[in-house]
């Protein structure tokens, strides 16, 4: 029992408790870290592998992992900082021992070293099953995070121990008539009782020593305070050092070296929330609350009278306040989709479809149109595995046969990128758009520089600038995506929508539209090169129905004014990409203001602008080409049993599964739907009409790939495996057998 009561009452433990008794928001925190490397936290998003394989200079390196070692060392110390000063009332002991500071690390150490432990356990798993790491390679980046997790902890025990000296040297006069206070004769009167504080029996001295805690009750409450006030200044000025870091990275961010792997950035990011929770908590006490509400307020009303504006734009598009903007109400929509502009935009595409006949050199050539569904990079790199793979059964015919592509997110990268790979091709005969450098090139992480622009530009740096086509633009997240995946695809896909005109009008390259959903009332933006209004409604017939009212909106003719021509390609894919919080949604010159996001939360497939497409000029399709085609690329198989969401059983699921059932499910009703639209596309078109899937189905091994924007060398190799199951080879027969 004597064993039982000096192990429960050591400094260790008692502060352990004490977390949980006080001030339990601050686990929060470490919750999140535990988690998130538990691969319980938005684990299919890629979270993990931020942690556990991050990335520096494109590559995972001992700097890379030393990045976030050290950012992982400035966490613990803030955490340390902060709850040291919240408890210090309760461990008053230390004030009157040397570096009570480091004392307090030492005896606060379960959570952290238990921490410690579990990311080098987990990261070594995961560098050995999913990047597939030698031993060498693993012990290197071992050896890193040591090192730069050790940086970090000596900088700031550097920092803490010089503190402490200057603190004892001028509070050494105080002590000592303190010290003398303790001889009960000379005070004539018994000791104040001890105050409120936590049991201690025993704790580790700065030599990792057992020891006693010492009897304070012959110090003054006010020199106490003193000292532990001194302390507590020293690591707020810690703390704003750490503060000042991030915001100078942010104005270096266009500079490679400057971009630290993204999990460093986010316990950055932590570390100072931390302190911030700290100090309002301490600080305001009872008025952090009200104070919180004031400036949520205050902050609101700033942003709502434009005194600051952190709203994403599209590069290219003129914002500027002297042009009017489009009206969006119900009127302007529908005469945007007339009958008469309908007819305009059909005749232009009937021109194009003439074009592309000219150029097939067949009286009746199959006609194909491309769908590429939704999913980060997984589905980007697997649509560009499968354009390959098709183009080198075809004898690189399949970008001549296709006239129209389209899709959502992920997909819509990949076959872009493939695209304008064959439009060089077309200019270099050396070029091979099938070369397996270019699934590299768009496999490349691009979460990485995305959480670093968040957490260093978005959250605390200043507004910064940039110039693009002679305005103005805030460099943010979104900014930092185009940035990227223009340096990973070489630059190639850096053009503008007119740049794409001619090539698609005289059906050298298939027409590509880029869609994305308006978040107001869910319609649809379409995007391309030339208008495209005869999509915005269904093909209605007149003498049996009324007219539909509009569910798209046709952006190159909606914002003409605004020079919708000099949209850059970048933007409009990641407008089409623009996944919820990741990235921002943009938002559009309009009366009142809209915004867009990605393009799967009304067709994740692609596949019902292309449906729209094929009964628009059904009789030009029926009297011109001996087939169509639709090729459907998709990230996930059809019959999707295995990735269905898993049923609980707990009472929390009975409340917050009406709530999740469009989140578990947005998908698979996508595909209800689109399978019912889909049947009567057969019906009406006939027998020339056929489907050809081909599906990202993980192999026998279970590893899915995330729906990330960051892919691991496991993932990637699974990826291109998918392509040799059976569905697929399958599906490439089917494709053989429509052409003949």
């Amino acid at each position: 029992m004597k064993l039982l009561r000096g192990f429960w009452f050591s400094l260790p433990i008692q502060l352990f408790l004490l977390h949980f008794k006080k001030y339990q928001v601050f686990l929060l925190f470490w919750y999140f870290l535990f988690a998130t490397i538990a691969g319980n936290f938005m684990s299919s998003y890629g979270a993990v592998s931020l942690f556990l394989a991050p990335e520096y200079l494109g590559k995972v390196s001992f700097f890379s992992i030393a990045f976030v070692g050290a950012a992982i060392g400035i966490f613990i110390m803030s955490w340390n900082v902060t709850t040291f000063i919240l408890h210090t009332k309760l461990i008053s002991f230390l004030a009157t021992t040397a570096q009570p500071f480091l004392k307090y690390c030492i005896n606060n150490a379960l959570i952290p070293l238990g921490f410690l432990i579990f990311y080098l356990v987990k990261g070594i798993r995961y560098e050995h099953y999913e990047e597939y790491n030698s031993v060498g390679g693993i012990v290197i980046l071992v050896l890193g995070f040591i090192t730069g997790f050790t940086f970090s902890i000596g900088i700031a025990f550097v920092y803490f121990f010089s503190a402490d000296r200057t603190i004892y040297r001028k509070m050494s006069g105080v002590i000592a008539i303190a010290n003398k206070r303790y001889d009960k004769k000379i005070l004539g009167k018994p000791l104040p009782k001890r105050r409120a504080e936590i049991e201690v029996d025993w704790f580790f001295s700065a030599m990792f020593q057992i020891r006693k805690p010492r009897d304070v009750r012959h110090y003054s409450q006010d020199f106490l305070n003193s000292i532990f006030k001194r302390h507590h200044l020293a690591a707020v000025f810690a703390i704003m050092l750490a503060f000042i870091s991030l915001i100078t990275i942010s104005f270096f961010l266009d500079t490679p070296a400057f971009i630290i792997p993204a999990a460093a950035s986010i316990t950055l990011l932590l570390a100072i929330l931390v302190a911030a929770s700290g100090a309002f908590s301490s600080l305001l006490k009872r008025w952090s609350i009200p104070l919180l509400i004031v400036a949520v307020a205050g902050f609101n009303y700033l942003y709502q009278n434009e005194f600051f504006d952190p709203r994403n734009k599209v590069y290219g598009l003129n914002y500027h306040s002297k042009i009017p903007r489009s009206l969006y109400n119900a009127a302007t929509i529908k005469a945007l989709a007339s009958d008469s502009n309908i007819q305009v935009d059909k005749q232009v595409f009937l021109q194009r479809l003439n074009h592309w006949k000219q150029q097939q050199g067949e009286e009746k050539p199959i006609l194909f149109i491309m769908n590429v569904s939704g999913g980060g990079t997984r589905s980007a790199t697997f649509t560009m595995n499968t354009l390959q793979r098709i183009d080198s059964v075809l004898q690189g015919s399949l970008m001549k046969k296709t006239f129209l592509i389209n899709g959502a997110s992920g997909g819509m990268l990949g076959a872009a990128y493939y695209r304008e790979l064959y439009l060089q091709k077309l200019k270099d005969k050396t070029l091979n758009p099938n070369d397996k450098k270019y699934v590299d090139a768009i496999s490349k992480d691009l979460l990485n520089p995305v959480f670093s622009s968040f957490v260093a530009r978005d959250i605390l740096g200043p507004a910064q600038q940039f110039e693009y086509e002679k305005m103005h633009y805030v460099k943010d997240r979104g900014y930092a995506f185009e940035r990227q995946l223009n340096i990973n695809t070489q630059g190639i896909l850096d053009k503008k929508l007119k740049d794409y005109i001619d090539v698609e009008s005289k059906g050298i390259t298939p027409t590509i539209l880029y869609n994305s959903v308006i978040t107001r009332d869910g319609r649809k933006m379409i995007i391309g090169s030339q208008p495209v209004r005869f999509l915005m409604r269904p093909v209605a017939d007149t003498n049996r129905f009324y007219d539909y009212e509009p569910d798209a909106i046709d952006f190159n003719s909606y914002f003409k004014n605004q020079g919708s021509a000099n949209t850059r390609i970048l933007s409009a894919l990641r407008m089409n990409a623009t996944f919820p919080y990741v990235l921002p949604n943009v938002w559009l010159p309009t009366e009142p203001v809209i915004d867009v996001m990605d393009a799967g939360l009304r067709d994740n497939y692609g596949q019902e602008t292309s449906l729209r497409f094929i009964e628009t000029f059904k009789d030009w399709l029926l009297q011109n080409t001996g087939g169509v085609v639709l090729i459907q690329i998709r990230d996930r198989a059809v019959t999707d049993w295995d990735n269905a969401a898993p049923e609980s059983n707990s009472v929390l699921s009975f409340f917050t599964k009406p709530f999740m059932l469009l989140q578990n499910n947005l998908f698979n009703i996508q595909d209800y739907y689109q399978h019912d639209a889909l049947e009567y596309s057969y019906k009406s078109y006939g027998s020339n009409f056929k489907r050809v899937c081909f599906q990202y189905i993980p192999g026998d091994e279970g590893l899915t790939a995330g729906l990330s924007f960051h892919l691991t060398t496991a993932e990637k190799n699974s990826i291109a495996a998918s392509l040799d199951n059976a569905v697929n080879q399958t599906a490439m027969q089917d494709l053989l057998k429509a052409l003949k």
